[in-house]
């Protein structure tokens, strides 16, 4: 059985014991969170509008950290405009425990 979250803006498929890379979220390490599921599929597909009533997924957050640097670069000709910028876009780790349907 599978269910789809949506958190950060965006959707990821949940399996148990499955561990995930989901937008930072605001708990520490340890602390468990649940989010509401936006489709159920296995053996039935159920689909929800815009959520599955009583179907939550149950998950513990492993840790928190920061992705590779992206490089910005803006370049204007002629005129010697250059300008460097790096990002390292926050992420937090979770592992599935359950989906409750």
């Amino acid at each position: 059985m599978f269910a789809i979250i949506k958190t950060g803006g965006k959707q990821y498929r949940a399996e148990a014991g499955v561990k995930l890379r989901v937008e930072k979220l605001e708990a520490e390490p340890g602390a468990t969170v649940e989010f509401d599921a936006l489709m159920l599929g296995g053996e039935q597909v159920v689909v929800g509008a815009p959520f599955v009533a009583g179907a939550k997924v149950v998950a513990e957050v492993v840790g928190h950290g920061k992705g590779k640097k992206v490089r910005v670069a803006k370049f204007k000709a002629k005129v010697h405009y250059r300008r460097n910028r790096g990002h390292r876009q926050p992420y937090t780790d979770i592992l599935v425990k359950e989906i409750r349907a």
